[in-house]
């Protein structure tokens, strides 16, 4: 079992065995509009070591991790919250639930921060102009912008880039925070579309990926997915690693696509499973 399934099965016995329930959900179930109630822990923290090939994608079953990637690109380098630019230039569908009125958009969030803060630009300028300092944040947190549309408010709401140098190599490590984390759904989504991120930010500014790690405040399982959880726990993983590769050489951060990366030793347990989303 790789360190990334050994990980996963803890964390979903933590929820099932010490999680609570929590009280007046926000999200509602989309088949029947009933409330979507969940059982969580707080404060998780995982580690996964880039430069040892420890990619944070579960074998216990298919992660979309092509489709999560485009997702970064839609964010970061598209910078826009346009439904039609996310379904239109990458095929992604899973974000039409939050669409903001007639905006076709999910309003000022995610993209149009990073845009409108010029997020991406100031964090390639500061780790290749002054590599070593401790304020390489990109924070899509910004109140200005959660109170000027309505909209889901961030999930993965902020990462922290530190440089190491080890016998002359320098390592690009990265810290995700995340507010909220749908663990069985999109946990995975997000770790291996971060860890893309940091391969994509380290190409660019020519140093390597090195540890990747995730806060999650709150890690949770809905009540109607507490089935799949059991199926989970009780699937034998891939003993192989799987590793994903970035081969970009003479691109830039904007002129990388989907086509530069590369899944190996991936073979996730089948059947999939299917989530009843909450709204």
């Amino acid at each position: 079992m790789t360190c990334v399934d050994s990980i996963f099965k803890r964390n979903i016995r933590r929820i099932l065995n010490e999680g609570t329930f929590d009280e007046n959900p926000r999200p509602r179930y989309e088949s029947d509009g009933k409330p979507a109630y969940s059982k969580y822990i707080t404060s998780v923290y995982e580690e996964y070591n880039i430069s040892k090939n420890q990619f944070p994608i579960t074998t216990l079953r298919p992660i979309a991790w092509e489709s999560a990637i485009k997702e970064i690109f839609w964010i970061y380098k598209d910078q826009t919250a346009s439904l039609g630019v996310l379904e239109g230039k990458y095929n992604i569908h899973w974000w039409r639930q939050w669409e903001v009125g007639k905006s076709s958009g999910i309003g000022q969030r995610y993209g149009t921060t990073v845009k409108r803060y010029n997020l991406m630009n100031k964090l390639l300028h500061g780790l290749k102009n002054n590599p070593y300092s401790r304020r390489h944040i990109m924070s899509l947190w910004q109140n200005t912008d959660l109170e000027e549309t309505e909209g889901l408010y961030p999930c993965a709401y902020s990462t922290t880039w530190s440089v190491r140098n080890i016998d002359g190599i320098k390592y690009l490590d990265c810290l995700l925070n995340q507010r909220s984390s749908d663990y069985l759904v999109a946990g995975h989504v997000n770790l291996i579309q971060y860890v893309a991120l940091q391969m994509m930010v380290a190409h660019e500014v020519g140093m390597k990926p090195g540890k990747f790690v995730r806060m999650t405040q709150n890690l949770h399982i809905y009540d109607r997915h507490i089935n799949q959880a059991h199926e989970l726990l009780s699937r034998k993983p891939s003993n192989k690693q799987p590793i994903l590769k970035l081969n970009a050489e003479g691109k830039s951060f904007y002129d990388i696509t989907i086509d530069d990366f590369k899944m190996v030793d991936y073979h996730p347990v089948t059947p999939q499973l299917k989530f009843e989303l909450g709204i």
